[in-house]
């Protein structure tokens, strides 16, 4: 222990252990409100991807087959027929 172990040092050092166990309540509690809102935003940004990528999908298939339904030069006929 301490070389003073007066009881109003020790008050006093115990005071200190509340203050700084206060503090470090608060700041869990401030890490764990950042942790939920990143989560939150995660979630929102997951959902916003997966949105885009079957966007995607739709205008690459729509591509396709507007692609498979115009004729090509292969498809078309000759003038001489």
């Amino acid at each position: 222990m301490h070389d003073d172990d007066t009881p109003s040092a020790i008050e006093t050092r115990l005071t200190a252990l509340e203050s700084r166990y206060a503090y470090q309540e608060d700041w869990l509690d401030s890490l764990d409100q950042a942790i939920a809102a990143q989560e939150k935003r995660l979630a929102q940004l997951e959902r916003m991807n997966q949105l885009m990528q079957g966007k995607l999908r739709e205008q690459q298939r729509a591509l396709q087959e507007s692609d498979n339904a115009t004729p090509g030069p292969d498809d078309e006929r000759p003038p001489h027929y």
